[in-house]
């Protein structure tokens, strides 16, 4: 509830900023004046409806698609000890963290990796790599699951997704203002909304998310550098530390998670120059040199 409160505090205060901010900039007035009649409230509110409703929407099917991207074969009856242990590990870890248990699976992949997701911290979704099973040894494999239950605890799906909501927003209403100024401004349109409406708009929405993106990735990274501290208290910060030295050692095999579970999977986070600033995960070394200063 604190967090959800949080949120509508924090949207009020978004379109708060926005309308006084865009009257001091006389932006409302120049479009009447130019003939727009252009309801700037009407149209922010408009966006935060569809801006929340899309990032909603993909919160709720999270698990599903997650499920259905990746193959994940839920664990419901464990039939091998290893499933038993990864079971068990997970509900140990969960507890201490105080969450509910959350569904456990294990995906198709050669690949080293695991993910957490789903729209509520007590029915979430874990799950890990059928090669990270078989050659992690037990310690890491614990620490990269309490890595995950972290993510659940801190309610980084929820706040991810709220993140991308209000971006949503913002890039929505934007775009439209631009799309407004260039049809009936620039190119003097009288008749309802032209194709410089249109394509303005689409252009900026392009845009805009790019530029938006870099906050998000930016979210995404620090987010990991707390997970790692949390799963690093959750069990051992040398487990976690060798978890990470062990990811490094798989950095050749290609990454095959799908780009929709970046944000949520694990992932080697190398320096790009410019790219770095979409990097979803900050650099292994960076990561490693972090938990090495954690005071535990």
């Amino acid at each position: 509830m604190k967090r959800i409160g949080l949120f509508l505090l924090t949207n009020i205060a978004v379109i708060a900023v926005a309308s006084i901010t865009l009257s001091i900039l006389g932006v409302g007035s120049f479009l009447d004046e130019s003939g727009t009649n252009l309801d700037l409230q009407s149209l922010l509110i408009f966006c935060f409806v569809f801006g929340m409703a899309g990032a909603g929407v993909s919160l709720l099917l999270s698990k599903k698609m997650a499920i259905w991207t990746t193959g994940v074969k839920i664990i419901d009856m464990p039939s091998t000890q290893q499933e038993r242990w990864l079971m068990d590990t997970t509900r140990e870890l969960a507890t201490r963290a105080g969450i509910g248990m959350p569904d456990v699976g294990i995906f198709p992949m050669e690949q080293s990796n695991a993910f957490a997701t789903g729209a509520n911290r007590n029915k979430a979704l874990m799950a890990v790599s059928s090669g990270m099973l078989q050659r992690f040894d037990r310690n890491e494999l614990r620490a990269v699951i309490g890595h995950e239950i972290a993510h659940i605890a801190n309610g980084d799906m929820i706040t991810m997704t709220l993140l991308q909501g209000i971006i949503n927003t913002f890039v929505m209403f934007l775009a439209r203002v631009a799309g407004f100024i260039v049809d009936r401004v620039v190119l003097k349109n009288e008749r309802g909304l032209g194709i410089g409406y249109y394509i303005t708009t689409i252009v900026m929405e392009i845009l805009l998310m790019i530029l938006a993106s870099v906050i998000i990735m930016y979210f995404s990274r620090v987010r990991e550098f707390k997970a790692d501290a949390y799963a690093a208290k959750l069990t051992r910060k040398e487990d976690m530390i060798g978890a990470l030295r062990s990811l490094k050692r798989e950095m050749n095999i290609p990454d095959q998670m799908p780009e929709s579970l970046n944000a949520f999977g694990i992932n080697a986070g190398k320096r790009q120059g410019i790219k770095a600033l979409f990097m979803t995960h900050p650099p292994l070394d960076d990561r490693i040199a972090a938990l090495e200063r954690l005071q535990v």
